[in-house]
Parts: C-alpha cells; structure tokens; sequence
C-alpha cells in the first residue's frame, strides 16, 4: 500500500512539474509578442505569434499525452506479457503484438503533432 502511495505521489509530482515547463514555454515562446508597440501593422504580427506559440503548444500536448499514454499502456501489457511468457514462452509473440499496439499511441501523438505544426 506504501508503494501504491509513493508511486501516485510521483506521478502527481511529475505531472505538476511537467505543466510548470509547458507554462514557463509558453510564456517565454509569446513573451515576444506583448512586448511590442501597438500600431496597426503589428497587430497582425502579434497575433500571427501567439498563434504560432499556442499551436506548438498544442503539438507539445499532443506528442506529450501520446507518449504518456504509451508509456502506462507499455508498462501494464508489458507486466502482464513478461508474466505470461513466464507460464508459457510460446506466447512470446503474441505479446509483442500487444506491446507493439500500445507503441502505436506514439505513433499517432506524433502524427498529430506533425499535422498540428504543418497548419501553423
């Protein structure tokens, strides 16, 4: 029960810290464009930037809650595969299957990253 604690109060740990880069980032990626003078032709330049900054964001996100994800789901089947070729080692390539469908998530964070950053 003491590990179960433990590895929640990691993992609220990394979380926190990991919001408080994606904020420090983003403030330092548009800090740029509220430092400006406002005329009329750089309006569209500051917007033009904050859009910039929040559309890496938003690929951060999602290249980031990919490979998180892939990670719990690694970490569940991979468990669960290593125990299972233990009893029964003909399994072992089905449970490469599995563990190679939840490298998969990676794969589709990544996609959507490259599409987010190709409409920026």
């Amino acid at each position: 029960m003491c590990q179960k604690k433990e590895f929640q109060k990691k993992v609220k740990f990394s979380l926190i810290l990991t919001f408080a880069i994606l904020v420090m980032f983003s403030i330092g990626s548009v800090s740029n464009a509220f430092g400006q003078d406002h005329s009329a032709d750089k309006v569209k330049t500051e917007s033009s930037a904050l859009g910039l900054g929040l559309g890496l964001i938003a690929a951060a996100i999602a290249f980031g809650l990919g490979a998180l994800g892939a990670g719990i789901a690694i970490g569940n089947v991979g468990s669960a595969a290593m125990g299972a070729i233990a009893e029964k080692p003909e399994l072992a390539a089905q449970a490469l299957i599995f563990i190679a469908l939840g490298e998969g998530l990676v794969v589709f964070g990544f996609v959507t990253a490259l599409m987010i950053i190709g409409k920026v």
